[in-house]
């Protein structure tokens, strides 16, 4: 019994002790916001040609999106025969951004100011078929940048942003390392197009989002509860960046080409639960560090305990980004009742929540540029916004999320660009119209834009340092 006793002790102090690492090594930072001085953070110049912007994808925002994976989807009901997008919602007709984008560009740079805007191209536009390709999608997609041009707005463009062609779906789309050959086809046709005018380019839009969320939790086509797939697809992702990375610097070298990855830090509900530290670093290991290892050393590694291990050397994955694209939005924390249930809310008592089951965190937005700046290459924050249809937190959220910001800057983080997300209210993928993004308010009835209080601070904030240039 004495025995037992004293190797229970010792096991208890051997699980404190790994407890105590997990604290110090993955702090849940928390700043006291009555001590900080957010006006005069915010006074404090940026660096000259800092890139101010706003983000859209396809298929949330330009409407008669009818041939690729997500209008499928968005005809498809669950297993409970329950709708998959929010109370049976469809992208329809968006908001007619195919049509309406010179008002919107014209609206963007006039009302806010912002001179750089990120879009995607709707690769089931170009491709509808199997090697058939639609000369008319591809310009309207030269106008569109013409008028970029034509307003004094520097172009951004992404590659694979969630959606793809119906036909590519039914390959199985990136769970096959063989289509990774018909994606490098599209970027390229893309490419020699439009990059003459388009300086920036993003391939693949939160490879972790688009993996866990189609593969892993099944939220998004193709419905998949699989983790080994889920890993499949996020290896394959890594995969074709490089390869589209490569491809494209042979054809125009001073492009500058990137890959956006989404941050969610995963922190334990309990600091002091060993259960929930130990979902946290596994989700993390797999969402994040795949990624940014990658990306570090050249090296895929995935590792699952009991069920899978990759660890793939990919040629050149190290030199593949001449900057990373930072989305960040919050931090989740974690507990088994969150995993039955990711749509339960899950905030600390002091934080305000936001219109996602997630709460504002800009100590995040701190730990997730500090975290990227580890790999030495110029960071765009490529999406940063709050969904707010009230109104009433987006002011806030703009000034605080800047704040971190203009915080990690002095500290030395190589920042070069901020895109809110998003410029208007879109289609936001399973929760359909019902979360509100946008700058600009959008009345999806009659399509009127109006441009939203709470995106006060930006305006203020870009004005002022416009005028300092």
């Amino acid at each position: 019994m004495w025995e037992l006793a004293v190797t229970s002790a010792a096991g208890a102090a051997l699980a404190g002790v790994g407890l105590l690492r997990w604290h110090h090594r993955h702090p849940e930072l928390r700043w006291d916001w009555s001590t900080i001085d957010v006006d005069a953070l915010l006074a404090e110049p940026f660096p000259e040609g800092f890139q101010w912007g706003s983000a859209t994808a396809a298929h949330q925002v330009e409407g008669g999106n009818t041939g690729s994976n997500w209008s499928w989807w968005e005809d498809q009901v669950d297993a409970k025969g329950e709708p998959r997008v929010a109370r049976g919602q469809r992208a329809g007709a968006a908001a007619e951004h195919w049509t309406r984008y010179p008002e919107d560009l014209r609206r963007m740079r006039d009302e806010i100011g912002l001179d750089h805007y990120r879009f995607s191209v709707e690769w089931s536009r170009i491709q509808p078929e199997r090697g058939v390709w639609n000369q008319e999608a591809i310009d309207h997609y030269s106008r569109m940048v013409d008028e970029m041009l034509r307003l004094g707005i520097t172009p951004m463009a992404t590659l694979h942003h969630f959606t793809h062609p119906l036909w590519f779906e039914r390959l199985r789309s990136f769970e096959e390392e063989r289509n990774i050959a018909l994606f490098e086809v599209f970027a390229e046709r893309v490419f020699r197009v439009l990059s003459d005018r388009v300086p920036l380019w993003c391939t693949h839009n939160e490879c972790g989002p688009f993996a866990a969320m189609g593969w892993g939790l099944g939220q998004f086509p193709p419905g998949v509860q699989d983790a080994r797939r889920m890993c499949a697809v996020l290896h394959n992702l890594m995969r074709s960046h490089v390869r589209v990375y490569q491809r494209l610097k042979a054809i125009r070298p001073g492009a500058k080409i990137g890959l956006v990855k989404n941050i969610f830090q995963f922190d334990p509900w309990s600091r002091w639960n060993p259960l929930h530290w130990a979902i946290c670093r596994l989700a993390d290991h797999v969402y994040n560090e795949s990624i940014i290892g990658l990306l570090r050393d050249g090296v895929f590694r995935v590792r699952i305990p009991g069920m899978l291990r990759i660890e793939d050397e990919i040629p050149g994955a190290r030199q593949a980004a001449d900057f990373v694209g930072l989305n960040y939005y919050s931090n989740l924390l974690i507990r088994l009742r969150r995993l039955a249930d990711p749509h339960s809310p899950l905030v600390r008592s002091d934080q305000v929540t936001t219109d996602f089951p997630y709460a504002t965190y800009p100590e995040g937005f701190y730990r997730a540029l500090h975290r990227m700046a580890t790999l030495g290459k110029p960071i765009i924050v490529t999406e940063n916004g709050i969904p707010d249809k009230h109104d009433d937190r987006r002011a806030d959220w703009i000034r605080r999320y800047l704040a971190a910001l203009k915080r990690a800057m002095n500290e030395g983080v190589d920042v070069r660009g901020y895109y809110y997300w998003t410029l208007i209210d879109n289609f936001e993928w399973a929760e359909g119209y019902d979360m509100r993004f946008g700058l600009f308010g959008v009345d999806f009835e009659t399509q009127e834009r109006t441009l939203r209080g709470g995106a006060a601070p930006l305006v203020e904030i870009v004005r002022r340092h416009q005028g300092a240039e």
